[in-house]
């Protein structure tokens, strides 16, 4: 295998889009913190390590399931990935989360490292029972901590970062879930999602999303909710409509789950137009 088909064998499998998307955030989050820029690069690289680590190892651990779904866009099971190279990925990116996570210090590399083992949890057991929304939840959640953590001095964001983080993190897990459903039914694998059936979770997921953007926009604006708080609000709304509608008529498709992504990021937008910071 050349060198050329190697890197591109590794960059499908560590699911590009929520890795780079999960670094973006953070990357913007470290900007609304008011981070250092060597300081909110250095956060950025340890999240996108962990990201990257989760990426493969899931790909690892569910090798045989997705060579038995027959899951052509997944590089492990087409046979252009050795499973054995996939998973020395994920512990090499693991070690060079852990090794930035000891640069940041405490308490900000411990936020980071706990964001990576909800990755690390979901992919070894909890996305098959009914709390596969959890690590989601915290690891999500635990974002905004880890920018504000990582600062000099160290301070808690506030409740509705967190809060609207845990929302994004459940919203996110529902939308990645969705096109995968009947997939991982035929493997065994029942989450939440499986649970609650296709339909259910597309209208669950945009409810999330709404209410995710409701309480960054409003709730971060201590009763001044101004024009580009509104403006945000709005776009999410209609973002998250027509993928409710789309996802809900084809759970399969992707489309869900790149709103959810273009939600954060507007979101992020707004609140910054709007003139806040973390």
């Amino acid at each position: 295998m050349s060198t050329t088909t190697l890197v591109r064998a590794l960059a499908l499998s560590c699911h590009p889009i929520p890795s780079l998307a999960v670094t973006a955030v953070t990357a913007g989050l470290a900007a609304l913190a008011g981070l250092p820029v060597g300081r909110g690069a250095l956060v950025t690289a340890a999240v996108f390590t962990g990201q990257l680590s989760i990426g493969w190892s899931n790909d690892y651990i569910d090798a045989e399931r997705d060579q038995a779904v027959e899951r052509s866009d997944k590089p492990l099971a087409a046979g252009t990935l050795a499973a054995r190279t996939a998973g020395i990925a994920a512990v090499v990116a693991l070690i060079l989360t852990v090794a930035l996570s000891a640069l940041l210090g405490w308490p900000g590399g411990a936020a980071v490292l706990g964001t990576a083992a909800c990755g690390w949890a979901y992919n070894l057991g909890l996305k098959a029972t009914a709390l596969s929304w959890l690590p989601y939840a915290i690891a999500f959640g635990l974002l905004p901590a880890v920018v504000t953590l990582s600062d000099s001095p160290p301070r808690w964001p506030p409740a509705w970062a967190l809060t609207a983080g845990a929302l994004l993190g459940v919203a996110a897990h529902l939308a990645n879930a969705l096109p995968d459903l009947r997939d991982d039914d035929a493997t065994g694998i029942r989450g939440l999602p499986h649970r609650l059936g296709a339909k259910t979770t597309a209208l669950t997921g945009a409810g999330l999303l709404l209410a995710a953007s409701a309480v960054i926009l409003f709730g971060s604006a201590g009763g001044q909710a101004g024009p580009w708080r509104w403006s945000g609000f709005g776009a999410a709304l209609l973002v998250a409509g027509g993928a409710a509608v789309s996802a809900y008529r084809d759970p399969s498709s992707q489309r869900f789950f790149r709103a959810t992504i273009l939600i954060a990021a507007m979101d992020l937008i707004f609140f910054a137009l709007s003139g806040s910071s973390l």
